[in-house]
């Protein structure tokens, strides 16, 4: 699939998630109103988290999806790495706010209305939620945009989190069993922590130029080795940003080759590399050796 497809598919689920958040942040917030549930009004914070961190997502990949300048010729792909890493700092404050409301209806109890409109929101919101995470989900595998990664992570949280706040509201108020609401208010705000800490981390290691994978990093010399005429392989050193891969190494070839032949075998290895990973700038420097 084409540079310029994958853009298109990038922005379209961008501007679906910005949607469905905004919807959701709408039921929910009516339904808390008129039933005043904790489990419910958690699941609204980690909407509302949704719709900032959405719109935060919007506005990074418009920037990171410009090509390279004069000023940045390495593109503008680590817009996505701070972009999720501010989600993950308003997470965390946001999760921490919604333990302290746990820790004062612990201390002050608060009767749950039951609604069936409100259940009604609640199954509309799994709904909606599933169908964007699958088509995140589908935008990710083929482009690997880390920003609509960690977007597709939040909603990931807010299905699961609906499913329990579902059944908790519908125990805590219809058999008013109220501290179930409470418990499941709890969980979903430590489960928010967890997952703001994993965007955080990736986010973090695209800014610090970490390493790929280990497999990948295996692949990349066993594709080098492969070729006829290279004696060993050095100096390998990877990144990301963004969308992009960068991958640069020294090949060891026979001193007696010449420029020319050394050169296309470095373009031969560079091509074979860049049809495992399409997205990779390969940059080879070509080392004599006896």
């Amino acid at each position: 699939m084409s540079t310029r497809s994958n853009q298109s598919m990038i922005k379209l689920i961008t501007c679906g998630a910005l949607t469905v958040a905004t919807l959701l942040v709408i039921g929910k917030g009516f339904v808390w109103y008129i039933t005043g549930s904790l489990s419910i009004k958690a699941s609204l914070v980690d909407s509302l988290l949704d719709a900032c961190a959405s719109l935060i997502n919007f506005i990074a990949i418009y920037h990171a999806l410009r090509p390279a300048d004069a000023e940045h010729k390495f593109g503008h792909g680590k817009a996505e790495a701070l972009a999720s890493l501010g989600q993950a700092i308003f997470i965390a404050f946001s999760a921490g706010w919604l333990l302290k409301e746990v820790f004062e209806r612990i201390q002050t109890p608060q009767p749950v209305t039951f609604s069936l409109f409100a259940v009604g929101v609640m199954i509309g919101a799994i709904i909606l939620t599933l169908l964007l995470v699958i088509g995140q989900r589908y935008v990710v595998r083929l482009t690997g945009s880390l920003a609509v990664e960690a977007d597709s992570l939040h909603y990931q949280t807010d299905l699961f989190t609906n499913i329990a706040v579902l059944i908790s509201f519908s125990l805590s108020s219809y058999l008013s069993v109220g501290y179930f609401d409470t418990a499941v208010g709890a969980l979903i705000a430590v489960y928010i922590l967890h997952s703001s800490w994993k965007i955080a981390k990736k986010g973090f290691d695209i800014l610090m130029d970490r390493e790929l994978p280990k497999d990948v990093l295996e692949k990349i010399i066993e594709i080098a080795k492969s070729h006829a005429h290279v004696k060993g392989i050095h100096d390998l050193r990877t990144r990301s940003s963004g969308q992009n891969e960068f991958i640069q190494m020294h090949l060891d070839l026979d001193q007696n080759l010449t420029l020319q032949t050394a050169h296309e075998i470095a373009d031969e290895v560079a091509f074979k590399i860049n049809k495992f990973f399409p997205k990779a700038e390969v940059i080879i420097h070509q080392d004599p050796v006896s």
